[in-house]
């Protein structure tokens, strides 16, 4: 697992609908393990291995991040902002932010006042970032109407194997599907397997459905991010227990097809992984319910990495469960292969 790869994805800002330049490094891991790759008019990105084979699994980890798009530059030079994604405004209040234009980064800060902070609730349109300009002029050098925001952090190592950043959500799911497609490749699994780093998840999903229309897969695998029950303010009875290093996390949901579960199920205890289970009456919120509504429908499955304070700049997440979730994937495409080829039937209720 390349841990330095990981670290250069979580370091590069990708707002959603700006996901260009994290694209280009994604196809350059991508070229190490893959026969071809593709792209689309979305902005996806795909990684083939064994392009010619019959039977197709799409793994889907989508590399797009929250933050905000400047709407307005005031005659002070500060900007105003509308969030983009699930982002929470209160919690940037103060904080170091970084402005992308045509690929240049420009610091900024979210400005503090009393105002601000007496608010009950508050709104992306109260922010104000101040990058340090004296007036409307001399900010629009630097930034234009319509250039995307996200918090300036560096991934830092914390205890216990545990990492923090932003955009844990949901780099580490990008970063999982490129690592296991180049694991069960490495182990001989005979299915095309095809790599999306997927774009606009955060807002939009347009990313999933240009990637299913295209590749028309036997199935799915959508690797996402899900809340660690063990965080402050965490309920095991909302969803499930779920802990950070407790291993990869399957959904039992409507959506998720149970044939598949059960084949994850099966590979984690042969190769001795301990699942996490996590549950989900109607959509999942990720990718895989935009794949199981393309075309005439593809079987999918949900495969999530634990993580605590979610949509925020400070999500921590575990190298251990990184490294399991990639271990469970390359097993699980090894599997299917075999049993893609013995005629492996994806239905539950047959005639």
């Amino acid at each position: 697992m390349n841990r330095d790869f990981l670290k250069e994805l979580l370091n590069t800002p990708s707002v959603s609908g700006h996901e260009e330049h994290i694209q280009e490094k994604a196809l350059g891991f991508g070229r190490g393990f893959a026969q071809t790759q593709l792209t689309d008019p979305s902005g996806n990105a795909v990684s083939v291995v064994n392009p010619e084979a019959e039977h197709k699994i799409l793994l889907c980890g989508h590399i797009d991040e929250i933050g905000f798009l400047v709407t307005y530059i005031d005659d002070s030079g500060r900007l105003r902002l509308m969030k983009n994604g699930g982002v929470s405004p209160k919690l940037y209040i103060g904080s170091p932010v970084q402005v992308i234009h045509d690929g240049r980064r420009v610091p900024g800060v979210v400005a503090t006042y009393s105002d601000l902070l007496e608010k009950d609730k508050v709104k992306d349109t109260d922010l104000l970032v101040d990058i340090g300009a004296s007036s409307k002029e001399e900010a629009e050098k630097l930034v234009s109407v319509g250039d995307p925001v996200c918090a300036d952090t560096e991934v830092r190592e914390l205890m216990n194997g545990l990492f923090t950043c932003r955009a844990l959500d949901d780099k580490t799911g990008a970063f999982v599907v490129l690592e296991a497609a180049k694991l069960a490749a490495e182990k001989g699994a005979k299915m095309g397997i095809y790599a999306a780093t997927t774009v606009g998840e955060e807002t939009s999903g347009r990313g999933a459905y240009y990637a299913a229309a295209r590749i028309k897969p036997d199935c799915c695998i959508a690797v996402d991010v899900t809340w660690a029950s063990d965080a402050p303010g965490g309920d095991p009875g909302d969803t499930g227990e779920v802990k950070l290093s407790g291993g990869p996390v399957l959904c039992r949901a409507t959506a998720v097809n149970k044939r598949m579960n059960a084949l994850l199920e099966e590979t984690a205890k042969e190769l001795g992984i301990k699942l996490q289970y996590e549950v989900a009456a109607g959509h999942t919120g990720t990718d895989g319910d935009t794949v199981n509504r393309t075309l005439e429908g593809v079987p999918m499955a949900l495969v999530s990495i634990p993580l605590r304070y979610m949509h925020s700049s400070v999500e921590v997440g575990s190298w251990r469960d990184l490294e399991e979730c990639i271990e469970l994937l390359a097993g699980f495409i090894v599997r299917l292969s075999q049993e893609m080829e013995k005629g492996f039937d994806f239905c539950t209720v047959r005639v």
